[in-house]
């Protein structure tokens, strides 16, 4: 594993801070294709050996793929989709990151109605207001521990070469591209950044409402 005190992960965390939102957001989008990955193992799907339950969509929703819930712990799940992610906690509600970005959405409800096949079956998701705000950001820190613990299974468990694998069509030489080796580091560089600057993954809109409310 790589020491985070390394001058070059020194640098890179640097780097990191000073555009946070968007490192995020391509690391994510690149641990989404992985879970896809993982689902399609060759020797089994990982997710549902690591206890995922799998929703298959109702024939209403063909259109749809399946989504993949783990009880965390049992105040916490957190549910997987192509098109983001939702972590819930009993104490602290709810949040949902889009694939594509990450700035986290919040809501008070800590359970989903009904698997999320598309966006239109999300409950109402807002940026956290002033008071949401402590919540909101315990379970962003949590939900990237438990991206972090995750991937250094795989390497336990699976190997790195696995990995390195699964990421070999997705390191096409267009898109931003982390090696699976530093995977479990740069997020645990994400949590340490967000950690001391959580406001930097809030949108401008969302900013200007909390000042609203103060």
């Amino acid at each position: 594993m790589v020491a985070i005190n390394e001058p070059s992960i020194m640098d890179e965390m640097s780097q990191l801070r000073m555009d946070l939102s968007r490192e995020a957001a391509n690391l994510l989008s690149q641990q989404i294709y992985c879970w896809g990955q993982d689902i399609k193992r060759p020797q089994g799907n990982w997710l549902l050996e690591l206890g995922f339950t799998r929703s298959t969509p109702p024939s209403t929703r063909k259109d749809c793929s399946s989504v993949y819930t783990l009880p965390a712990s049992p105040h916490q799940r957190i549910v997987l989709r192509g098109f983001g992610l939702f972590i819930g906690d009993d104490q602290k509600g709810g949040v949902f990151f889009h694939r594509y970005g990450f700035s986290p959405l919040y809501t008070k409800r800590a359970d989903l109605e009904c698997p999320p096949w598309s966006n239109r079956d999300l409950p109402p998701l807002l940026a956290p207001t002033v008071n949401e705000r402590s919540n909101c950001f315990g379970l962003v820190l949590d939900l990237i521990d438990w991206i972090r613990e995750y991937e250094v299974q795989i390497v336990e468990r699976l190997g790195v070469e696995y990995r390195r694998a699964t990421l070999t069509a997705w390191n096409n030489g267009k898109r931003h591209f982390t090696p699976a080796e530093k995977m479990a580091v740069k997020w645990r560089m994400i949590s340490l950044a967000v950690a001391s600057d959580f406001e930097s993954l809030l949108t401008p809109r969302a900013l200007n409402r909390n000042a609203a409310e103060r």
